[in-house]
């Protein structure tokens, strides 16, 4: 009980330094990202979760700013990687070349790709072809990379923000569902209110900006991943996360919607998912546990990646979004 009660007062403490330092992070972000309050908060939680993110929205949303804002808060190293048809898996991931000494003796050396980074944009993921998109998805799932035989291990900690343009698909191969469930979460990036696009239009425009520091380092930041592992989940919440998943399923809900609308449902890597975000967030808040409304508010981005509908020729189903939110109201 002694040892309890200490691990307890640790964790407690831990938490609350964690959270002074996480506003911090918060704040140096939002000088350069501005309006963007639940992008930046989705995609700290998916880092702290030791996870990736997938982000939606149109160009010109900032969201090639925000990975650099955040790998600069983090205190992380940072790359960008713009997709393309042409792109090959030697262009992310490295190449071996030959070297030749004075003495006519040659070697190979292997030159390292941009994957080798702690955090990492793929933008415009979608535009790659499915060979390039596999040998990232899968240095993301194994965190390293083989290259004519030899593993090479990626720097640790190692995250990818992908981003995706809903606009235009001419020439785009979208991922498929085994690759999109890679991403922890995916983070729709909508556009500004009127106040936050005067902000942007005034702020951005003049002679100075925002200077983003860092706010802790690589290993600061493995630390309170490894913080938010040993947070406690209530029962109720461990309860709220099961139903979820479950309700979600055609084969297993109770809901005439879901077996009528939904072709097939989210794995159990989405209720690892939705834990783990779960006291992502709650920390992000200040908080030493996650409640229901930390369910409720990441079941679309938890899930909405991990789900298909049935076409419906009536037109009238809803959609996947308010179907998800719904879902975790009556689990909730």
């Amino acid at each position: 009980m002694a040892d309890t009660a200490v691990d307890t007062n640790d964790i407690v403490a831990e938490a609350e330094a964690a959270t002074e330092t996480l506003a911090q992070v918060k704040t140096e972000i939002g000088k350069a990202v501005f309006g963007q309050e639940r992008v930046i908060e989705l995609a700290l939680a998916a880092v702290l979760a030791g996870g990736h993110a997938l982000l939606i929205g149109a160009p010109g949303l900032a969201k090639t700013r925000l990975v650099e804002a955040m790998g600069t808060a983090l205190g992380l190293s940072n790359q960008r990687i713009q997709f393309t048809p042409d792109l090959m898996p030697s262009d992310i991931l490295g190449s071996e070349v030959m070297d030749e000494t004075a003495e006519g003796q040659r070697s190979f050396r292997f030159l390292r790709g941009p994957i080798f980074t702690q955090l990492l944009m793929a933008d415009e993921i979608n535009r790659a072809s499915p060979r390039t998109q596999s040998a990232l998805l899968q240095a993301m799932q194994e965190r390293h990379v083989t290259v004519a035989g030899m593993r090479h291990d990626l720097p640790a900690p190692f995250h990818v923000l992908a981003t995706q343009n809903p606009i235009e698909q001419e020439g785009t191969y979208p991922l498929p569902e085994a690759q999109l469930d890679r991403f922890l979460l995916k983070v729709d990036v909508a556009y500004p209110d009127l106040d936050t696009e005067r902000r942007i239009l005034i702020e951005t425009t003049g002679g100075a900006e925002g200077t983003v520091r860092a706010a802790l380092d690589a290993d600061h930041l493995m630390a309170i991943q490894a913080l938010v592992r040993r947070m406690p989940v209530g029962e109720k919440i461990v309860s709220a996360i099961l139903n979820l998943i479950r309700e979600a399923r055609p084969e297993q809900t109770s809901d005439a919607r879901v077996q009528r609308l939904v072709d097939w449902g989210p794995s159990p890597r989405a209720g690892q998912a939705l834990m783990l975000a779960a006291r992502s967030r709650a920390l992000l808040r200040g908080r030493l546990a996650p409640s229901i409304e930390d369910v409720e508010a990441l079941a679309e981005p938890c899930l909405g990646h991990r789900m298909a509908m049935r076409y419906d020729p009536t037109g009238e189903a809803p959609s996947l979004t308010d179907l998800i939110n719904d879902l975790a109201r009556k689990v909730g």
